[in-house]
């Protein structure tokens, strides 16, 4: 089959959709999880959103709405237990174990064969339908408008504490508010690349696009823009070349974080040549 013809199937349209929107939320996000030094967090609320979506099943409910409750809550737990900086590691590292023995407990209550839990792990983007793509691309909308309200006052915070208190900015306000889209863009990610690879898509362009430029508008332009990357060519690569598209998409993430390592490196070590 030629290209142009797998471009023409219908859930390879789906599939290109669904990614595009994903990306966009994820590239957003991603660039305050890393400003933010939130990674843990992102990782955390990824695997509590598999126990719900175990727990979706066991009850006979569709695994989005348990990924959405478990995420949401687990956002709003972390937001309001972590208040401190130096206990928000802990609470994070609570939620994630509590729900790992959760999901554990509801797949071995569920007597069937959870398929629909198991694609939450590593994702079943060649599986979504019209109706998937639309709610993809809703909540992900939803996403990048919220974060281009309280973008200004979220990056004060996330760069200078103190500062923002003392103009009037609630550091906790905003970080409920961030942790809250947080767990949205992960409910959004998780349909394309699963709980498992997650992570990737939401840290990797970010920490690439910190580490090329340390402008935040530009950062987070180029943050969505090495995320749609990795999701086209990884989907491209996955339907053209074969093998599972979350994992191109994770891997091409992982390259193009190396890939502004290394240009970085080589730009350190021009500079410290021309002092020389």
């Amino acid at each position: 089959m030629s290209l142009h013809e797998l471009v023409a199937l219908s859930f390879v349209q789906h599939a290109f959709y669904a990614v595009t929107a994903v990306a966009l939320a994820a590239g957003a996000v991603g660039y305050f999880v890393v400003l933010r030094r939130q990674a843990f967090a992102a990782h955390a609320i990824g695997h509590v959103g598999f126990a719900g979506a175990a727990g979706a099943v066991w009850l006979g409910l569709s695994p989005v709405v348990g990924l959405l409750a478990f995420c949401v809550g687990a956002g709003l737990l972390i937001g309001l237990g972590g208040a401190k900086l130096d206990d928000r590691d802990a609470v994070v590292g609570v939620t994630l174990t509590a729900a790992l023995g959760l999901g554990v407990l509801f797949i071995s209550l569920y007597s069937g064969y959870a398929n629909a839990t198991y694609s939450i792990l590593f994702g079943q983007i060649l599986g979504v339908s019209w109706g998937d793509v639309g709610l993809v691309a809703l909540l992900s909308l939803l996403v990048v408008v919220a974060v281009s309200v309280i973008y200004r006052p979220l990056l004060f915070v996330s760069i200078d504490a103190q500062s923002a208190a003392s103009r009037g900015l609630s550091a906790r306000k905003l970080s409920l508010a961030f942790l809250l889209l947080l767990a949205v863009t992960t409910v959004v990610a998780i349909q394309v690349v699963g709980v498992l690879l997650v992570f990737s898509l939401l840290v990797a362009p970010a920490a690439a696009a910190e580490v090329i430029t340390n402008r935040p508008l530009r950062a987070l332009a180029l943050s969505s823009a090495l995320a749609l990357a990795s999701a086209w060519l990884g989907l491209f690569f996955g339907v053209w070349l074969g093998g599972p598209v979350s994992f191109w998409i994770t891997a091409l993430s992982s390259v193009s974080y190396l890939a502004a390592r290394l240009v970085n490196a080589r730009r350190e070590h021009r500079a410290r040549c021309v002092v020389a």
